[in-house]
């Protein structure tokens, strides 16, 4: 295996003397470095759009979103995932994450498991795969056998298939219809991937999930209006999101929120176009789900 070519393998010219650095000169490097992540997922933008165009149709099609990956490229697919449940309101079958080795290598290594096309293939065997999902597989090297078994699965049953890696021309990208690939340069700390290219990961994974669930109805104006009030926190949150979207006081927001059984994008639909919570329903579904078709 020659990890040489990988930038993410390549040494930091600006972090040779990090072992001798000061607490406030290792910060400020860092920072630097921080930075450069932004730039480069700036560059990749025209990759991100049409994914995020496939992930709207498999979407309105009753497709799931998928992503694999091992290591931290996993816990971050994963991670992403869970969090589009309270945020959006879905189940958790619609957005999925899939980490080489299972869950337990959520919290501890498994070695070998990402050396496995076959892993890869049998995960995703499991799920049920099918043409109307998209499967994105992550990686910072670009190499992940379990990744490539994985995107070679999903092709072979029509699904549509995107990738992210941190270096040009990664492998990976030869097995995605959606390619993305991010460089943003040799590691703070030489082969860590969890730092630059993890946060490059980030910063793609929330554009992918949260510009998807705007192009369904998920967000009206820059308001989560199908957030699930799952804890105090979130029910107030809920209450201040039916304030903003109305015009209305907490009270009225309040006792509408329980009116439309703390359903958010009911109790904004009711109270913008004066109806009663079986009309503001039948409204939603004729919109399509976006509360600006309803008023």
């Amino acid at each position: 295996m020659n990890l040489e070519k990988l930038t993410t393998e390549r040494r930091n010219q600006e972090t040779m003397n990090l072992d001798e650095l000061t607490i406030k000169d290792a910060l400020k490097k860092m920072n630097q470095e921080d930075q450069k992540v932004a730039i480069a997922v700036k560059e990749a933008l025209p990759q991100i759009e049409p994914l995020i165009q496939s992930i709207i149709a498999a979407f309105n099609a009753g497709g799931r979103l998928i992503y694999m990956g091992a290591g931290t490229s996993g816990r971050l697919g994963v991670l992403d995932a869970a969090e589009c449940v309270p945020t959006f309101g879905v189940s958790p079958e619609m957005v999925q994450g899939l980490i080489a080795g299972g869950q337990e290598a959520m919290t501890v290594a498994v070695e070998g498991a990402e050396d496995s096309k076959a892993f890869g293939q049998k995960d995703l065997e499991v799920l049920g795969l099918t043409n109307k999902d998209v499967v994105i597989g992550i990686a910072a090297s670009g190499r992940t056998p379990y990744v490539i078994g994985g995107l070679v699965y999903a092709d072979s049953v029509g699904a549509v298939t995107g990738s992210i890696s941190c270096n040009k021309e990664a492998e990976i990208s030869r097995y995605a219809q959606f390619p993305i690939e991010v460089d943003a340069g040799p590691e703070f700390l030489t082969g860590s991937t969890r730092l630059k290219s993890g946060t490059a990961q980030k910063l793609i994974l929330n554009m992918l999930s949260t510009i998807s669930m705007i192009g369904i109805g998920k967000v009206y104006n820059n308001l989560m209006v199908d957030v699930k009030p799952t804890n105090e926190k979130l029910v107030e949150r809920s209450k201040r999101i039916i304030m903003e979207a109305t015009n209305c006081d907490y009270e009225t927001a309040a006792a509408y929120f329980i009116k439309a059984d703390e359903n958010v994008k009911l109790a904004i639909v009711m109270l913008l176009t004066n109806s009663s919570k079986e009309a503001a329903a039948e409204k939603l579904i004729q919109g399509n789900n976006f509360i600006k078709n309803t008023i």
